[in-house]
Parts: structure tokens; sequence; C-alpha cells
């Protein structure tokens, strides 16, 4: 910048910076970051309704656990995703001691009494109880993991 080609007296280093830049370029990059943001979200919605169909999954395999249509699956799988960014921290903070005692297998029942919260929260989703919700929880992480994992390979590649 100390040729003065791009800079007035007067003007931010970002007006400069643009003027350097060509037209060309600066297209590129927005289009290359308007496409990963397209894939972020695509990436988002997809893995929500693979969550919900597990979640029916789980439904179909344990009677202890019944959704009750598609759209009650969506909304519980977003309300598990909202319980296990906010509460099941805290939890596991708080159960702390006794999760180092179990070496860790305390988490499986952190896990089911966020599965069991869901269902009494929610109308179109039910768990009858501690072990359907520990079940559940179980194959649903499962899921989740082979669904991350697969998401992951395929958005990786775009």
């Amino acid at each position: 910048m100390r040729d003065g080609r791009c800079r007035r007296p007067g003007t931010s280093m970002a007006s400069a910076a643009r003027r350097i830049v060509p037209d060309r370029f600066r297209c590129r990059v927005l289009a290359v970051h308007r496409a990963r943001l397209y894939a972020a979200r695509m990436k988002w919605l997809v893995r929500w309704m693979l969550l919900a169909a597990a979640l029916l999954l789980v439904a179909h395999w344990f009677p202890g656990v019944s959704v009750r249509s598609f759209g009650s699956a969506l909304i519980a799988a977003l309300v598990l995703g909202l319980l296990n960014a906010f509460v099941r921290p805290v939890l596991i903070l708080l159960t702390l001691p006794v999760t180092l005692l179990t070496l860790g297998l305390f988490i499986f029942v952190i896990n089911a009494l966020m599965f069991l919260l869901a269902g009494s929260i929610l109308e179109g989703f039910q768990v009858e109880g501690f072990g359907w919700a520990l079940a559940g929880s179980l194959v649903y992480s499962l899921w989740a993991v082979v669904i991350d994992a697969a998401l992951e390979r395929l958005f990786s590649r775009s």
C-alpha cells in the first residue's frame, strides 16, 4: 500500500483493498462462501430429518417408546437436540463425581434422563419408563453416530 495505487486520503483500508482485488476473484470467493453456507444448512436439515427417522425406528423397535407421526418425531428430535445442548452439560457437570466413580457409565443414565424428559415434555413422543428410556437413548445415540459419520463423509466431498 506504500505505492499509493489504491489508497487515497480519507479512505479506509477495506475500501482500498476492494479496489485492488479484481471483481472476478471477489465473486469467486463469495460464490464459495455461499456454497459452503448452503452445504452447512443442507447438512443440518438432512441430519435433523435422519435423526427423526431414527427416532421412528427406535419407537418401532421398542414398545415402551411411542411416536405419533413423523412431524412429532421432527419436533422430538429438535427438543432432544436442545436438551442435549443446554441441559445435558449442566447435568454432566453436577454429576461429575459420580461419573468419575462409575468410569463414565453414568453418562448413559444422563442420556436416558434426557430421553425421558423429552418424552414427558412432548405429547407426540412418549417414553413409558426409565428402562425404555435407557434402551431407546442407547439405540438413538448409536444411530446418531452412524448418521454423523455418513453425513461427514458425504458433505466433505462437496
